[in-house]
């Protein structure tokens, strides 16, 4: 079963015309339908909340969309919160899940009134010395260590990972921060990424529920909420099965009655932070054909690069790759997909089966609400794309212009040579 871009051909050229290519659109009905679903999946939980991964798209535009939807949002590093703070998400409806953190983003944090989430047992002392008094509200990330398996299969190893506190530092930092007048503790553990599994969640939640009931009896604390944090992954390649949130939240559902609620637990609030599975799929990255090489392979060239979507070149991520206009057209052509950068990883896609490309065609490469843009950078020289909303209507906003070489050379305005800089710039 192919993807299906969501949207048209003509749609995309109509937007080309205003805003060249490249630069990354996404479909604003599909992600308010997507976090009204994972509201429904979870609603036999009173309390419960998304805070959405501002790290996967950090766009106000978006950032705000999600808020007019019941989310706050999960921040870590100060321009983050920075932004939660500029469209409302201020106090209880931000999370600010850090690691390695500086001093004066916990005091940021703790003045606008994030429910701070402290990594690292040593974070204690570091967070005292630079708050110098703990609020009411705090929470802990747990890392249990080993291999995390979920339906027989390997997810990935938390004991590599650098996040989280083992079980017995999390005790003692519970015993810690109640003496120091913290009176509501949360629980949190983020121990895989992208799982396409309805299991995923529902085995977390077992695993920090049971944790939960043994916390608070051995030390007296009082557990408001236990944070799921993100990992629920999406079907990037054709044919994968997705995600059921339904599932998953009726999975969680039945671990919290069967753990929690017979120990006098059940107030206790969900939270989630999904990133990928909120945006991932509403986003595309679209680019125009504007070379061909035909050497030992055949190469098509487009005018975006991983500088406008690296997780191909990082990770070799898979991303579907449709032509537009020729959805339906038979894939007769092995092409090896590229940007411009000088690097020979920097490749969309290797040996792909895709229709007849010529130039001048609009590729959409899919799923990359999450990740995407959220991951661009400045290699090369190359410039960061523009991002578009297209709305229910038809309509379409930009809501990040593209970076200009005056933007680039802005950082260096301390330099004699700045002037000569932005007067060729402004030449251009």
């Amino acid at each position: 079963m192919l993807k299906r871009p969501f949207t048209t051909k003509e749609k995309l050229e109509e937007i080309a015309r205003e805003i060249p290519t490249p630069f990354h659109i996404y479909d604003e009905k599909g992600i308010r339908d997507n976090i009204r679903e994972i509201y429904k999946a979870f609603s036999w939980n009173p309390g419960f909340r998304e805070y959405f991964a501002v790290k996967a798209e950090p766009n106000p535009v978006i950032l705000k969309l999600l808020k007019e939807e019941g989310c706050g949002c999960d921040c870590s590093s100060l321009t983050e919160l920075m932004m939660s703070k500029a469209i409302g998400c201020g106090g209880e409806l931000t999370m600010f899940s850090s690691n390695d953190t500086p001093d004066e983003e916990y005091v940021y944090a703790n003045d606008m009134g994030a429910i701070i989430n402290l990594d690292d047992f040593t974070m204690i002392e570091s967070f005292a010395k630079a708050v110098g008094k703990f609020p009411k509200t705090m929470c802990c990330r747990y890392n249990p260590g080993g291999i995390f398996k979920v339906s027989n299969g390997i997810m990935d190893s938390p004991g590599d990972a650098k996040y989280g506190m083992t079980t017995s530092q999390l005790y003692d930092a519970f015993k810690i921060l109640k003496e120091n007048g913290v009176e509501n503790f949360g629980i949190h553990s983020f121990l895989v990424s992208n799982a396409v599994t309805n299991d995923y969640y529902p085995m977390l939640a077992k695993l920090l529920f049971e944790l939960a009931v043994e916390v608070q009896r051995e030390t007296g604390c009082h557990i408001t909420f236990i944070n799921l944090s993100g990992g629920v992954g999406i079907p990037y390649k054709p044919g994968q099965e997705k995600s059921d949130i339904i599932a998953i939240g009726e999975g969680v559902r039945k671990a919290y009655e069967e753990v929690l609620v017979p120990a006098g637990m059940g107030d206790i609030a969900i939270y989630a932070e999904m990133g990928r599975f909120v945006t991932g799929p509403y986003g595309a990255l679209v680019t125009r054909a504007i070379h061909e090489k035909h050497t030992h392979k055949e190469y098509i060239g487009v005018d975006a690069c991983a500088v406008n979507l690296m997780r191909p070149a990082m990770y070799g991520a898979y991303h579907h790759i449709t032509v537009m206009g020729k959805e339906d057209a038979p894939f007769t052509n092995m092409y090896d997909v590229t940007g411009s950068l000088c690097e020979n990883n920097d490749k969309f896609a290797v040996d792909r089966m895709l229709p007849k490309i010529n130039m001048g065609d609009l590729i959409y490469i899919h799923d990359t609400g999450a990740h995407g843009f959220a991951m661009g950078y400045n290699y090369n020289g190359k410039l960061r794309s523009a991002e578009v909303l297209l709305h229910e209507d038809g309509s379409y906003e930009l809501i990040r212009r593209a970076e200009t070489p005056q933007d680039y050379f802005a950082t260096f305005s301390n330099l004699p040579v700045y002037k000569e800089l932005m007067a060729e710039a402004d030449a251009r």
